[in-house]
């Protein structure tokens, strides 16, 4: 058996995998997919962002990101409304149901964070975050962004990547 030390960068794939496996239970628990719940959070930290707006923000095309936001207009969470300024842009807004969910959604988030951190201390968890941030900014990651959403099929755009955060 090798007893060398595990690499940092294997640690964080593996940890990686099992918080996103974990978030997915989570949410699924109030019926969405991680990246249907990374929407929610996108849409209520900039409330009338446009859809095209929104795709940028996240690095999807935009193509992609309708389906998302088809999916939780029909479920009553988003909606979509004209654009003052430039009638040809829908700006998109939580509804009452979607502000809900958004606050069972950061409860959700805080639990899996209390959960998947439990080892560490206040101070410790501080640490680590300022040092993963520092590694995601030289790495050139836009903040709270997933990068999965870049990789989101078409056609499933409700399912597929990004398991935590937006």
């Amino acid at each position: 058996m090798d007893d060398r030390p595990t690499g940092a960068a294997f640690l964080l794939t593996q940890l990686g995998t099992h918080a996103a496996r974990r978030f997915g239970e989570r949410v699924a628990a109030v019926d969405l997919t991680p990246p249907q719940a990374g929407l929610v959070r996108a849409v209520a930290r900039e409330p009338g962002r446009s859809q095209q707006a929104l795709a940028e923000r996240l690095g999807t095309p935009a193509t992609r990101l309708v389906a998302l936001v088809d999916a939780l207009e029909e479920r009553g969470v988003l909606e979509r409304r004209r654009n003052p300024d430039d009638r040809r842009l829908y700006a998109v807004h939580l509804t009452p149901d979607g502000e809900a969910l958004r606050d069972d959604l950061g409860r959700l988030a805080a639990a899996h964070e209390d959960a998947l951190l439990a080892a560490l201390d206040p101070a410790e968890r501080r640490t680590l975050a300022d040092l993963l941030g520092r590694v995601a900014a030289a790495e050139g990651l836009t903040p709270g962004v997933h990068p999965g959403y870049r990789d989101l099929p078409a056609d499933r755009g409700s399912q597929g990547a990004p398991p935590c955060g937006t």
